[in-house]
């Protein structure tokens, strides 16, 4: 279990998860996002504040088919101690050539592995982010949820379903990024992830704005005006686009 709760200096806490792929197609652009990308994308969190006291958890994600640590999570964190615990994460570089990596570990486990004072509390809800450039598999089989979560369970989970248990405590997003796979095959990965995550999907051609990206999403969703670089608007799903203070300028 994972657990995000009110502290004296963090009295109204919000979890914040990004899960990002770290399989074989994703290359150097792996450690470029574990590394760094979630590095920024913590101070950018805590300088912008696009919501009350972030709490930060990160994922690596791989293939549950096929690797030997299909997912790695850290504890949610509110300071510089979530670094330390970055440059733990295993970047395995696995994968198999099954179209597609195992994203719904990371929807399962926010769904049923974590809890948090902000929907219990104050019925508010957390983000979860996946990054990668591969298909989503659809949905986590029984033996996976005994294997890597240790949840019993009486049959798998679909990749909806999945989607579901984390949008209870979740506003769950995904974004494409131009991996090895995803470079050749976009139509195919985006229509994996629209058939679970309808209008959810962003698709982000420069891997150096993904904590701008994360940032100003939260912002939006939370109905705070976004303060990002100009052109961000056409990444966001068309239901963000719509939204009031979308088309104020500032994105």
């Amino acid at each position: 279990m994972r657990e995000s709760r009110d502290s004296a200096d963090n009295p109204d806490s919000t979890p914040i998860i990004i899960g990002v792929d770290v399989t074989g197609s994703m290359g150097m652009l792996a450690e470029e996002l574990v590394v760094r990308g979630l590095n920024e994308t913590f101070t950018m969190l805590m300088d912008r504040r696009p919501v009350s006291d972030p709490h930060v958890m990160a994922m690596a994600i791989g293939d549950a088919y096929c690797d030997r640590a299909p997912l790695q999570v850290t504890q949610f964190e509110a300071d510089l101690r979530i670094v330390e615990q970055l440059r733990q994460l295993w970047l395995e570089g696995g994968g198999g050539g099954n179209e597609g990596e195992s994203y719904c570990l990371a929807h399962v486990f926010a769904g049923l592995k974590t809890e948090h004072d902000a929907m219990e509390k104050r019925r508010r809800k957390g983000f979860l982010f996946t990054v990668g450039d591969e298909p989503v598999l659809d949905g986590v089989e029984r033996d996976q949820l005994a294997r890597v979560l240790g949840i019993d369970a009486r049959r798998g989970i679909s990749g909806c379903e999945a989607v579901k248990l984390a949008s209870a405590g979740y506003e769950v997003f995904h974004i494409i990024v131009d991996g090895s796979y995803a470079a050749r095959n976009m139509r195919k990965v985006r229509a994996s992830w629209e058939a679970i995550l309808p209008e959810r999907v962003l698709h982000l051609k420069d891997p150096a704005r993904l904590a701008e990206t994360i940032v100003a999403t939260i912002e939006l969703v939370s109905g705070r005006p976004a303060r990002a670089a100009s052109g961000l608007a056409t990444l966001l799903p068309e239901p963000l686009r719509r939204l009031p203070w979308a088309g104020l300028g500032r994105i």
